[in-house]
């Protein structure tokens, strides 16, 4: 279901509790995102601001973002103008999905300066833009429209702010019994002169502002509506609109999640009883919100990112996939090389039967059971002792092909296992952690650097650290690549700490950073271990736990690779709410 005026309405209502908050932070982890540290009411919190233009939605977020290097333009010039200082209010645009947030901030005069942070949620047309209400000027958006793109408005610095046009709908919070009884009657009238009849639920939308077609269905359900016809009973349609706006003027919002039987799942800030399907409550719509959305936006956008380096790895594991069934083949015939010893034994005792320019003999086959006749090909340009020390000389090199075909087949399935274990690490990567996977290519030799300016190094050259708190308030550290992995195993752990992944299972290197703690502890690193692993979506994934210390990686091995010992396993089945519920800091190297 997409962000409407309603559920607009019900997120506004909720930021409201912002008023007064300061901003202490900035931060732009996207091209299409903002998030705000806010200190509202003696709480922490963070206000996330997106005009992704498949998930645009402002929220409360409990989510780590990572950020990027250096910070984009945009977060600089938002920076400038809105860190530090203090929201004044947040208000929407009649029932529009356009949200306004007036900023007062000293600027560096120390004279007080106010700005209006407006957020428009219309899909692939989304913006947050910056301006300055004095004169209506835009400071910036997140998203420029120059003219060549749009005609009606142009976004971009020093032009006059344009509001999307206007759609000519009524407020459903403003239009009376009468109103909407003349409305009502026109669509009627319409039908009677023999035009098609109207569906109920887009004649709403059609003429109803801040309503989607979801609502509107519902609306049609609660008043025993499909299509507007004489027959229909306006004051019925009336009542159940009046009721449903009632809610809205009130502010009695129920945010939920539904899950209809077809399994696809809707938000909603008010009950939607025409769906027939599961209903989870929120207390909050930023809750609801972010549940709904999950991390579908980045998942995207690393997809969309990483989408070569994918694709690379997947068509470098299908060569060794192919590289091995040819070595097989070499393999199954080198099996067969005690035939030509058996035949150069053969000629070589029957030396006496032959002459110089046979092609082929037929001799009995004293290796048989049966003493069965065998014909042997012969080089009619060879003598007979040559010709018999040919068979030895392939049954040697036959032999001892095998050795190294079983090497380079051993290689290759250790290819596919390094391969296979980017891939899953790519499926729970950020932005971040994937740069990290292709540095490691590219320091592997197996990608070319294509960055044409100098890269720059990692602060005291460490990755990215992604450390949970247990429930006792102990540091579990999670390795989400292999360059993580081995900074967490090798450099970070020590000795007594306690060492955990999927057993036979690509996945991440999880190390619980005590020597001391309880069950609990270990079951909730348990958990980590399995949910990033290639059987995060299975039940009672194998979870090995050891002592760092019995844990060491081979000399000239892949990396991320290690060998251990002394191992005990746990059977754990992944449950993603009690991860989520996990305490996460994120240590970022270039933060």
């Amino acid at each position: 279901m997409a962000l409407d005026g309603i559920v607009t309405r019900a997120l506004v209502h909720e930021l409201t509790q912002a008023t007064s908050a300061r901003i202490n932070k900035i931060h732009q982890p996207t091209e299409h995102e903002i998030i705000f540290h806010l200190r509202v009411k003696g709480q922490n919190k963070k206000l996330l601001l997106s005009a992704n233009p498949t998930y645009p939605r402002i929220h409360y977020t409990e989510q780590t973002h990572s950020n990027p290097a250096e910070p984009p333009m945009f977060c600089m010039l938002m920076r400038k103008h809105c860190e530090g200082g203090f929201i004044e209010r947040i208000e929407q645009v009649g029932m529009e999905r356009i949200v306004h947030i007036v900023v007062r901030q000293r600027d560096e005069l120390g004279d007080e300066s106010v700005k209006v942070i407006i957020i428009e949620l219309m899909g692939r047309h989304s913006n947050i833009i910056l301006i300055d209400p004095a004169s209506n000027q835009i400071i910036d958006g997140i998203h420029h429209l120059t003219p060549a793109i749009n005609s009606y408005r142009i976004v971009m610095p020093g032009f006059q702010y344009t509001a999307p046009p206007e759609q000519h709908k009524h407020n459903p919070l403003e239009i009376d019994k009468s109103a909407f009884l003349a409305l009502w009657d026109q669509a009627v009238s319409e039908a009677a002169d023999g035009q098609e009849p109207t569906r109920a639920s887009s004649w709403l939308v059609q003429h109803m502002s801040g309503i989607s077609p979801r609502i509107a269905e519902e609306w049609a359900y609660r008043s025993n509506l499909t299509l507007l016809t004489e027959n229909s009973d306006a004051e019925q349609a009336w009542t159940a609109l009046e009721r449903i706006v009632q809610q809205l003027r009130d502010h009695q919002y129920t945010p939920q999640l539904i899950e209809a039987e077809d399994g696809r799942m809707f938000f909603s800030a008010l009950p939607l009883t025409h769906l027939q399907g599961e209903a989870k409550l929120y207390a909050e719509m930023s809750t609801c919100m972010e549940a709904f959305y999950g991390d579908k936006a980045i998942r995207d956008m690393v997809k969309q990112r990483v989408g070569d380096l994918a694709r690379f790895l997947q068509q470098e594991r299908n060569k060794n996939e192919k590289k091995i069934a040819k070595l097989q083949e070499t393999l199954e015939d080198a099996n067969d090389a005690d035939r030509y010893r058996i035949m150069g034994e053969l000629l070589f005792a029957s030396l006496h039967q032959l002459k110089r320019g046979d092609s082929k003999i037929e001799l009995m086959n004293y290796y048989d059971e049966n003493c069965g006749m065998i014909t042997i090909s012969l080089d009619p340009l060879l003598s007979p002792s040559d010709n018999a020390q040919r068979y030895f000389k392939r049954y040697n090199k036959m032999k001892n092909s095998i050795l190294v075909v079983e090497e380079q087949i051993s290689e290759a399935r250790e290819e596919i296992r390094y391969y296979d274990n980017l891939l899953q690490q790519l499926q729970d990567a950020n932005i971040q952690d994937a740069q990290e996977i292709r540095e490691e290519l590219v320091e592997q030799g197996l990608l070319r650097d294509r960055s044409k300016r100098t890269k720059r190094k990692r602060k005291d050259n460490r990755p990215t650290v992604y450390t949970y708190t247990s429930s006792e308030g102990i540091a579990i550290h999670v390795g989400k690549n292999n360059i993580q992995n081995e900074y967490v195993t090798n450099r970070l752990a020590h000795p007594n700490d306690t060492w955990l992944h999927t057993k036979d299972i690509p996945g991440s290197h999880v190390v619980i950073r005590s020597e001391q703690f309880s069950d609990v502890t270990l079951d909730e690193a348990a958990q980590l271990a399995a949910y990033f692993s290639q059987a995060k979506h299975s039940s009672l994934v194998p979870v090995d736990y050891t002592l760092i210390r019995h844990v060491r990686k081979p000399n000239g091995s892949k990396p991320g690779f290690v060998i251990y010992e002394r191992q005990k396993t746990l059977f754990i089945t992944p449950d993603a709410d009690r991860i989520a519920k996990l305490p996460l800091h994120v240590k970022q190297s270039n933060s």
